[in-house]
């Protein structure tokens, strides 16, 4: 063998191994890629509610966009607390996200020995949507507008009622932040159900109530119910002659509850980066804003920064409104 074909045989040799290597890139680049398998979605909800729907629609169009199944997971339990463990105690892998909510602040605000804090142990990916309360009265009730309500108790203390669902619900704290604010006497008449709410409401069994635009949606179309204000900073999409409560005569009331993506700390920023690019890819589809109006929520995407900050703001809000209504924490 020659000097010459023995260098020959060296490069080829050199040569095939650069080829292979450079062939097997991709193949490399793929295997790192996420998501490379299905992502677990976890609620803190039951199947069939606004949440539930909302979150199986965002998880259908990210696993189109980014070639995975998101399989949604029902948790439901007390606080939202065995969802929220689930999600934070898995792997920060971006294989395990939760549903993170108005509810879930809440839940760390009115629990005395909350098992997590949410502002250290998950990493907020993007908010989902945006929603209201809607305060009502009976169609055949003698309150045109929330005024008309006000003064009349503030004229007569304790003899008008106010109705919401769940002591810790959002709704329950937001019609306690309306007593509060509000300066007004209403004996607050807790229901089980957002139905028994309305038969409450529609028999003047209570003079006003509160609950989310959706739970509401078909009685306030019936006209069964008359929406007086609304809960936001600025008036509803769904009600636009409905003045907000602030507008309507209680300065500085404000509940704006939302659906935000989490996963646990510590996940990969890239992996929170490709998250939420996808998220704010999805929640911009037309037929997404679409059904998410439907089902009476804004569909609204955020920043990671501004979702932990959000969250963290309503922990204090939240807090504060147990507090000053002297609600035990349990």
């Amino acid at each position: 063998m020659t000097r010459k074909t023995r260098i020959t045989r060296r490069t080829f040799s050199t040569s095939a191994l650069a080829a292979a290597a450079a062939l097997g890139m991709p193949h490399v680049a793929r295997a790192q890629a996420y998501p490379s398998r299905p992502v677990r979605m976890i609620l803190p909800f039951g199947a069939g509610g606004v949440a539930d729907a909302t979150s199986r629609l965002a998880a259908d169009k990210l696993g189109e966009k980014l070639g995975q199944r998101f399989v949604v997971e029902n948790m439901p339990g007390p606080g939202g607390i065995a969802a929220a463990r689930a999600m934070i105690t898995a792997a920060p892998d971006g294989y395990t996200l939760g549903l993170i909510t108005n509810g879930s602040a809440i839940s760390q605000a009115i629990y005395k020995q909350f098992a997590f804090d949410l502002a250290k142990d998950l990493a907020p990916i993007s908010a989902l949507g945006n929603f209201e309360l809607v305060f009502a009265t009976s169609a055949d009730s003698p309150f045109k507008t929330m005024a008309d309500l006000l003064k009349a108790a503030r004229a007569q203390p304790g003899k008008h009622n106010l109705g919401s669902i769940s002591v810790g619900s959002t709704q329950h704290l937001g019609a306690e932040l309306f007593r509060s604010l509000a300066k007004v006497d209403m004996q607050l008449i807790p229901y089980k159900t957002t139905p028994d709410v309305i038969v409450g409401t529609i028999r003047n069994d209570v003079q006003l109530m509160t609950d989310f635009y959706a739970a509401m949606n078909s009685v306030l179309i019936e006209k069964k119910l008359i929406p007086l204000a609304t809960s936001g900073t600025k008036r509803s999409a769904f009600l636009p002659n409905v003045p907000t409560v602030a507008e309507a005569g209680v300065p500085g009331y404000e509940v704006q509850s939302w659906n935000g993506l989490g996963a646990p700390a510590a996940t990969p920023q890239p992996i929170i980066d490709t998250l939420n690019k996808a998220v704010r890819e999805v929640l911009a589809m037309p037929d997404v804003i679409k059904r998410y109006a439907e089902l009476g929520i804004i569909a609204q995407a955020s920043s990671p920064e501004e979702l932990r900050k959000r969250l963290a703001a309503e922990i204090k809000k939240w807090s504060e409104v147990i507090d000053n209504a002297k609600i035990q924490r349990l």
